[in-house]
């Protein structure tokens, strides 16, 4: 009896420890607070020039605000004001690159998000705590449908057409695909690369081209206080209000990062005004994007 006590205790204590083991919450799911950053796209936001003023077309030019399907980003950075040059602020991201004859971005491992998407995350723990006005980020790519005009046989047919756009400072790319054609590069491309895809009448062509040097707009309201380098694409931004990042912050915040694409898509006009007729001599002046607005949620 003793014996058949002495057991009943010690499978009871067991039964009682293993229930207050059940009420304790595992560490490994508690969640961390991230900031995170989304992007979407607006073709009524304000277009803008490269001082981040707003400016129309150029007489003599087209445009077109395109359907955008995807961006990435290279470089992410927080700026206290307008005064902190660029590399001073937080940089919270820097995609990973490639040192395959001359730094470049490893297209491989790009993120790439559609309107809403996120494109990048980090614990709020990982980030200065401070009061930024400012937001930097540096665009790598862009995937965008635009509608174009072409005739044949006299007869003008309208068109969709998509467009690939390596905006970055050098991209190095193994293979890229447009829309459902997936071109082989295996080398550095330069800001200003692009790849153009269209299906008519069943046959799909692909053709693809380089454009010139400070071509890609790149708005920058604080050019005068802290300047970007050329060919960069560090787009710059006023949060609608500050982000403010606490070293007690419990909830998770982010930024979505409004892209404008308002007329974004720009050509010297050689024919019809108001269509693209890339056969008839209208010419690829600009693919920049037209500003970016930050907003704290």
């Amino acid at each position: 009896m003793k014996n058949l006590l002495a057991v009943l205790l010690i499978v009871s204590l067991a039964s009682c420890r293993k229930k207050e083991d059940d009420s304790t919450p595992d560490q490994n799911t508690t969640s961390t607070s991230q900031l995170i950053f989304r992007f979407h796209f607006d073709s009524t936001q304000a277009r803008l020039n490269n001082f981040g003023a707003v400016t129309g077309v150029p007489a003599g030019h087209g445009s077109l605000s395109p359907h955008f399907n995807l961006m990435s980003a290279h470089y992410i950075e927080l700026a206290q004001d307008s005064f902190t040059l660029l590399g001073n602020g937080a940089v919270v991201y820097r995609a990973p690159e490639v040192n395959n004859g001359g730094l470049a971005i490893d297209f491989d491992q790009a993120v790439l998000a559609a309107d809403g998407g996120i494109f990048f995350s980090i614990p709020l723990s990982q980030v200065a705590a401070g009061t930024y006005k400012w937001l930097r980020v540096s665009l790598a790519y862009q995937n965008y449908d635009i509608s174009y005009r072409y005739y044949y046989n006299t007869v003008p047919y309208d068109a969709q057409g998509t467009i690939a756009s390596f905006i970055g400072f050098n991209t190095y790319i193994h293979n890229y695909t447009i829309k459902d054609s997936t071109i082989a590069v295996n080398a550095n491309k330069l800001q200003g690369f692009w790849g153009f895809e269209t299906t008519n009448f069943s046959i799909t062509t692909v053709s693809q081209g380089q454009a010139p040097p400070g071509a890609t707009t790149v708005p920058n309201p604080l050019a005068f206080t802290s300047p970007v380098p050329a060919g960069s694409c560090v787009v710059t931004g006023k949060f609608d209000s500050p982000l403010i990042i606490s070293s007690s912050g419990s909830t998770d915040k982010t930024v979505t990062v409004s892209v404008s694409t308002n007329h974004s898509f720009e050509w010297v006009e050689h024919s019809n005004p108001l269509y693209f007729e890339p056969l008839d001599g209208d010419t690829v002046i600009d693919m920049g994007v037209r500003g970016i607005e930050p907003h704290v949620q």
